[in-house]
């Protein structure tokens, strides 16, 4: 049994129409929704580090301003107010909060733990760079390798001195770690999706692939000359008629076949016939002697009337080639229509006599003239003259008349066979 990886790669690699479909829906959809995703993610993360960098600025500035209005106007205490400021900070748990001299040096912090070190903190540059006194700076700590956001603010009296600085620092792994979660269940919905797709649309093209391989099957039988099988058809939908084209076809394939094999065993019957006569009187004619006259008269007889009756189906055989391929034209022309039936009247007196029939024609005073095609006619009469002749016994009589219906004449031939 084949993996699923290994069915994909198949399929992949096949150039039917479950690849096409591969690539031009699953594959689309999948760069679709990598697309999507992408982008959620990626709004995800600027709204969530944007949010928090709003939040402590607007922090950064509110405390500012309470810092200013605590300050007492007649003996300021700098130290004093940070740090019941710092006290009474309410966002330990997620933010530490420095102050710091005019120099930069550490005061107080919110933890209680002083730095060692003397740390980089380009926010405090910004901050002191910028008009409104803040200074925003995302980075990597050094010191704890965390991913971290700091926000800085100067501290000034109400004279807009400066006094110090206040810097709020966060880390951003629990932000990270949140972005990820929505990351890994977007993403998950986003597989889903794809898996779904791709399940239902291989079931769906399953429905019309299986269908199809079945009737390309079944016509290559066909092609191959079995006429007798047939498409077995469970659906009423497009591929089901299809089904029913197919099975329509491979029965009017067998019926012409049938019909074209009688065809040549009729016609190979036919054209022995004359030419087992042509060469038995040959023989014949070859064995007897220079005097016998009457036999030798006999035998080119037949042997003329039966070339001639060659003829006649080699002319019928070209005239039904033409038929088949569009080629069969017809001269209308105004005729004698009895004195075409006169000819070919005349043509088996002979042959009655040989073949001891009695040909009886009652011909009429006159027929009027009729518009069609002179030779076809002639051929139409001789044709059905020659079957009558032939299914009829000796001493038998094939009979023909003729009715004269006003908008049209009848002809009728009879025989005894």
């Amino acid at each position: 049994m084949k993996k699923p990886k290994g069915r994909v790669i198949e399929l992949l690699r096949s150039k039917g129409i479950t690849r096409r479909w591969m690539i031009n829906s699953v594959g689309i959809m999948t760069a679709l929704l990598a697309v999507i995703w992408i982008a959620f993610v990626f709004a995800v993360h600027t709204y969530y580090y944007n949010m928090v960098g709003s939040y402590m600025n607007t922090e950064a500035k509110l405390y500012a301003s309470q810092f200013a209005h605590s300050l007492d106007p007649k003996e300021p205490d700098f130290f004093s107010t940070a740090k019941d400021f710092v006290d009474g900070f309410g966002e330990k748990a997620s933010m530490e909060l420095l102050v710091m001299d005019g120099k930069g040096n550490v005061l107080l912090t919110s933890s209680g733990f002083l730095p060692d070190h003397k740390t980089s903190m380009p926010d405090l540059t910004t901050a002191n760079q910028s008009s409104q006194g803040l200074g925003e700076w995302m980075g990597v700590d050094k010191v704890s390798g965390e991913k971290v956001i700091a926000v800085t603010s100067m501290l000034k009296d109400t004279q807009g001195k400066t006094l110090g600085t206040a810097r709020y620092i966060t880390s951003l792994t629990p932000i990270d770690r949140q972005i990820g979660i929505f990351s890994l269940v977007s993403g998950a919905i986003c597989l889903a999706i794809i898996v779904f797709v791709f399940f239902s649309g291989m079931y769906f093209i399953r429905s019309i692939v299986v269908p199809v391989r079945e009737v390309t099957s079944v016509a290559e039988r066909i092609a191959a000359g079995d006429y007798h099988v047939r498409i077995g058809k469970t659906d009423n939908d497009e591929i089901g008629k299809l089904c029913d084209t197919i099975n329509n076809l491979a029965g009017e394939l067998g019926t012409t076949e049938h019909i074209k094999n009688d065809f040549i065993s009729s016609v190979s019957h036919e054209l022995r016939t004359p030419l087992t006569a042509i060469k038995g009187w040959a023989e014949t004619i070859m064995a007897s002697k220079p005097e016998d006259t009457e036999t030798m008269h006999k035998g080119m007889q037949v042997i003329l009337d039966e070339t001639s009756r060659l003829s006649s189906m080699v002319e019928d055989l070209l005239d039904f080639s033409r038929m088949q391929n569009g080629r069969f034209r017809m001269v209308i022309d105004k005729i004698d229509i009895l004195a075409e039936l006169e000819e070919a009247v005349l043509m088996f007196t002979d042959r009655a006599r040989r073949e001891s029939l009695t040909l009886v024609f009652n011909e009429p005073d006159e027929l009027p003239h009729l518009m069609g095609d002179r030779n076809r006619l002639r051929q139409v009469f001789v044709n059905i003259l020659d079957n009558a002749f032939k299914y009829s016994a000796a001493g038998g009589e094939v009979k023909i008349e003729t009715v004269n219906c006003g908008d049209h004449i009848k002809i009728i031939i009879t025989d005894t066979g």
